[in-house]
């Protein structure tokens, strides 16, 4: 259930569903993604120049000159986006994982935490179904949960400067995968050679929220000689 709708600056508007990450908050934050997705195809609405979701908020940024916030405000308030029908169709995506030591960054700090072992770990990560909440951060990368609490941790104390792409990082309920190098503070326990996103596709993400993912451990020869299409 949608709680508030504020602004943010003078383009953009928060629509907030709550405190709580969850399944059932985020597929509410989807429907309205793709109500205002439909309205502004449809030309229902004008103005609209983007709309983001994450696990529980909707961001919606427009144009002041062809429309005002109060305007899709009343919009919004004014439809029951509720009754929109999510669509079946989402994917479930199988991503070659490796856990060489090579790549298995944090292993040794997790193995401390949660008083598993490495093989634990592993086996725990790959009997999870994980539910895609959203895109983002940098192009691509997947917000994954729900991680099973047995490998719950806190990020590191100092991120690192660089994390290579594909690396595979967990905290919290949350699993990701770094689709370019960049600074991060999770907790990397191994790699993926597959690409989720590529600016030359028609659809450049390979991931989109509310697919789910299934993690299929590979060796590092596989890794190395892996190819993608």
């Amino acid at each position: 259930m949608l709680k508030k709708i504020s602004n943010i600056g003078d383009c953009g508007i928060s629509c907030d569903f709550g405190d709580e990450v969850n399944k059932k908050t985020n597929k509410e934050v989807i429907k309205l993604f793709n109500f205002i997705q439909e309205s502004v195809k449809n030309e229902k609405i004008k103005g609209i120049l983007n709309y983001t979701p994450s696990y529980n908020k909707l961001i919606i940024n427009f144009d002041l000159v062809d429309i005002k916030s109060n305007e899709i405000i009343e919009f919004i308030k004014s439809n029951d986006f509720s009754k929109t029908i999510l669509s079946e169709k989402n994917k479930i995506i199988e991503i070659p994982i490796c856990y060489d030591e090579e790549f298995a960054l944090d292993v040794k700090r997790l193995e401390e935490k949660t008083k598993l072992t490495f093989k634990e770990i592993t086996e725990s990560h790959l009997k999870t179904d994980f539910f895609v909440y959203m895109i983002g951060f940098v192009p691509g990368q997947p917000f994954l949960g729900d991680l099973n609490k047995n490998l719950y941790h806190d990020r590191l104390d100092t991120p690192r400067v660089k994390i290579k792409k594909g690396s595979v990082g967990i905290v919290e309920k949350f699993c990701t995968i770094y689709t370019f190098e960049s600074p991060g503070g999770w907790n990397i326990i191994g790699k993926t050679p597959l690409d989720l996103f590529n600016i030359n596709k028609k659809n450049t993400s390979l991931l989109l929220p509310g697919d789910t993912v299934k993690f299929k451990s590979i060796t590092k020869k596989e890794l190395l000689s892996f190819k993608n299409e």
